[in-house]
C-alpha cells in the first residue's frame, strides 16, 4: 500500500470516546511494564508494584499528641481541684522510662513516648504550676491528647495499594513504615516528533505559510508532568520515508511513540497507512472534538499515538488518551479517575453529534458549588485559550442545548494548570 494512502478499514473507527478510551486501558493492561527498586527521594510520582504492609505498629508506641502532663485519668478531680507533684520529664526521643506514683504527673513533650500507667496528657495552658507540683481543675476528660500504639496502621495491615502513585504523604508513610526503597513500575520509555512541513523552531523568523512549532514544547511538558523525559524530540518534514524510519526506530527502542501532525486524511498526512503497514492500527478516529483524527495502533511491541496537529487538539486527546495510557501501562489506580461534577456558568448549544471537550475556567462560589466558565476561545487552533483553561467540560455525544446551572462532568488539566 503506498504510504500517505487511507489504510484499509479492517480496524474499528469513529469509537464513542468512553470505548476508545476502554481500548487504550485494555491494550496497556497486556503490556504492563517491570518493576524497579528506587531510592525514597527518587520516588515521588512514581506507581507503586507491590502492597504495603506494616511492618509494626504505626505510631509504635503510645504517645503524647500535646506539650503538657501525663498523668492516670482515673485521677482527674470531678469537682475543684487537685494537685499533682511532677516526678520527671519525657521528651520526644527518650530512650528511658520514668516512674511515678498515686497523685504524681510526668512533664512531657509532644511526640514523647508515654509513661506507663499513664493514659491522659492534660495541656500545658489547662494547668497551674505551683512550685514542683501542678494544679489541675475539674473538666479535663482521661484519655484526652494521647495516640494510641497502632493508632495510624497496625502491624500487618495494608499500609498502600499496588498501583498508588507516590504522593508526598504517600511518601511519608512509607518512610514511617521503615521502608528506605519503593519497589516501583518502570517509567514508560516514550518518544516524541511532531510532524510538518510547515514548523520552524520559534528561534526562526517566519516565512510564507510557516508557523512555529508549539506541539513539541506542549506535548515533551505533558510528558514530564508525568515525571517522564521524553526522548530527544524530532522535527520531521512530511516525508514517507523519513516519517517510517523514525516510526519503526522510535518503536523499537521506547515503550510508546507519540507523534503530532499529519493524522487526518489530507495528501500528506502519511501516518495511518504507516502505521497499517508497520504494524497495527487499533483505531483511528474518535467522534469528538476536538481531536476526531487521533489514531492509536501498535509497532511491534510499542503502542503508537498519533495526534492531531492542531495544538488544542494535541493536548485534549493526549489528556484523554495519552495521560491514561502512561499510567495504565505502570499499573496506577489513577489511570481512569471518574469525572468530576461542576455547574455550567453559562448556557450552551452544541451543534452536532460528536462529544464534545470546552475549556472552561473553574470557580467554587459562595454557594459551596463548583462553576464551570467556558472560554470564548474554542477552535482546535487556539491555544491561548487551552492555556487559560484548568478543565474540560465533557458533553455527550446526546447533548444539544444545557442552560446556565446544569450540572456537567468536568475533567481538570494537570498537565496545564
Amino acid at each position: 500500500m503506498p504510504a500517505g494512502h487511507t489504510p484499509p478499514t479492517e480496524f474499528a473507527t469513529r469509537l464513542p470516546v468512553a470505548e476508545a478510551r476502554a481500548h487504550v486501558l485494555a491494550l496497556c493492561a497486556e503490556r504492563r511494564l517491570a518493576s524497579e527498586s528506587v531510592a525514597l527521594d527518587q520516588a515521588l510520582g512514581r506507581v507503586l508494584a507491590a502492597d504495603i504492609l506494616a511492618a509494626h505498629d504505626q505510631p509504635p508506641f503510645a504517645n503524647s499528641a500535646m506539650d503538657g502532663y501525663a498523668l492516670r485519668g482515673a485521677e482527674l478531680p470531678r469537682e475543684g481541684e487537685r494537685r499533682f507533684r511532677i516526678a520527671g520529664q519525657m521528651l520526644a526521643g527518650a530512650a528511658v522510662e520514668i516512674a511515678f506514683g498515686r497523685g504524681e504527673c510526668v512533664r512531657i513533650t509532644t511526640g514523647a513516648p508515654l509513661p506507663r500507667d499513664a493514659d491522659t496528657v492534660v495541656i500545658k495552658e489547662n494547668v497551674r504550676l505551683d512550685g514542683d507540683a501542678i494544679i489541675v481543675g475539674a473538666g479535663e476528660r482521661a484519655g484526652a491528647n494521647v495516640r494510641p500504639a497502632g493508632e495510624d496502621i497496625r502491624a500487618g495491615a495494608r499500609a498502600l495499594r499496588a498501583g498508588d502513585m507516590l504522593t508526598p504523604a504517600r511518601l511519608g508513610v512509607l518512610a514511617a513504615c521503615g521502608q528506605a526503597q519503593a519497589h516501583v513500575a518502570r517509567r514508560p520509555r516514550v518518544a516524541l516528533f511532531v510532524t510538518g512541513d510547515e514548523l520552524v523552531p520559534p528561534d526562526q523568523p517566519l516565512g510564507y505559510g510557516q508557523i512555529h512549532d508549539s506541539n513539541r514544547y506542549g506535548l515533551a511538558g505533558m510528558l514530564r508532568t508525568l515525571g517522564i523525559e521524553p526522548e530527544p524530540v524530532a522535527r520531521l518534514r512530511d516525508d514517507p520515508e523519513a516519517l517510517r524510519v523514525a516510526l519503526l526506530e522510535a518503536a523499537r527502542r521506547c515503550d510508546l511513540v507519540i507523534s503530532s501532525g499529519g493524522v487526518s486524511a489530507g495528501e500528506a498526512d502519511y501516518l495511518p497507512g504507516l502505521v497499517a503497514e508497520l504494524g497495527r492500527v487499533h483505531f483511528w478516529k474518535v467522534r469528538m472534538k476536538p481531536g476526531m483524527p487521533i489514531l492509536c495502533g501498535s509497532i511491534e511491541s510499542a503502542l503508537v499515538f498519533a495526534l492531531p496537529g492542531n495544538p488544542v487538539s494535541s493536548l485534549a486527546t493526549f489528556e484523554l488518551f495519552v495521560r491514561p495510557a502512561l499510567l495504565a501501562l505502570q499499573g496506577a489506580n489513577e489511570a481512569d479517575p471518574p469525572p468530576r461534577k461542576a455547574r455550567l456558568a453559562a448556557p450552551h448549544v452544541k451543534r452536532h453529534e460528536r462529544a464534545e471537550y470546552l475549556r472552561a475556567r473553574l470557580e467554587w462560589r459562595d454557594d459551596g458549588a463548583c462553576w464551570a466558565t467556558p472560554l470564548e476561545q474554542q477552535g482546535s487552533g487556539m491555544l491561548r485559550g487551552m492555556a487559560g483553561a484548568d478543565a474540560l467540560v465533557a458533553l455527550g455525544e446526546d447533548v444539544r442545548e444545557l442552560g446556565a446551572g446544569a450540572v456537567v462532568d468536568i475533567l481538570p488539566l494537570p498537565g496545564l494548570c
